[in-house]
């Protein structure tokens, strides 16, 4: 199973809280890392809603985006060039 936008966002609200639209960007980060074909090259296994899940599980305590960048911090560490597929904020 491949990933599934619209149950992402649910699940990353249900289980690490933070708002909607935090969780819209978390998601759209996922879909473009699954898209660029590199988690599955670096991993040797498919991008999916439960692989998501599952690691963020394991990153310290915060919100999805939070915990996203902790994970794709941890695979730039491992492969290199994740750190474009990282949540930013921008002041405005």
């Amino acid at each position: 199973m491949f990933l599934d936008p619209d149950r992402l966002e649910s699940r990353l609200q249900r289980e690490f809280g933070g708002t909607a639209g935090e969780a819209r960007v978390v998601v759209r980060q996922a879909v473009d890392l699954a898209d660029s074909g590199r988690y599955a090259e670096d991993v040797g296994a498919t991008l999916t809603n439960d692989v998501v899940i599952d690691e963020l599980e394991d990153a310290p305590d915060g919100t999805p985006a939070d915990r996203w960048n902790w994970w794709i911090g941890s695979l730039e560490l491992a492969y290199g060039s994740y750190e474009r597929f990282g949540v930013r904020r921008y002041q405005t």
